[in-house]
């Protein structure tokens, strides 16, 4: 399995940003996804996860601002962040996890301009 995380770069303050990250590989149906950071000297948070039933948590930090979605037909899912703040620069993976097995992406860089 491989995922490929997508959509980062550089956003103002108080815009918008869609990530993306597809999943490729043999995938068990029951799974999954969900979407990490990790800012410079802090260590990697749980921003949102989603199961294959579509049950979504999120941090306390995004709640509110941020809707995470995925379209299971494609294995892919995404991050909708809005009113992006100083406190989301991170770089953002995306997990998939099933059975015993737990992936990881290789990340996509989010800038945040005042």
């Amino acid at each position: 399995v491989q995922l490929q995380a997508s959509g980062g770069g550089l956003v103002q303050a108080g815009g918008s940003l869609r990530l993306s990250c597809a999943a490729t590989g043999k995938i068990f149906r029951i799974n999954t996804m969900g979407w990490y950071r990790q800012a410079p000297g802090k260590e990697r948070e749980m921003v949102a996860t989603i199961t294959s039933g579509h049950v979504t948590d999120y941090s306390d930090s995004v709640k509110g601002r941020v809707i995470i979605s995925r379209d299971s037909d494609k294995n892919t899912m995404y991050l909708q962040m809005n009113s992006v703040n100083a406190g989301d620069a991170a770089v953002y993976y995306c997990r998939l996890r099933f059975t015993r097995y737990d992936f990881w992406g290789q990340g996509t860089l989010v800038t945040v301009s005042s």
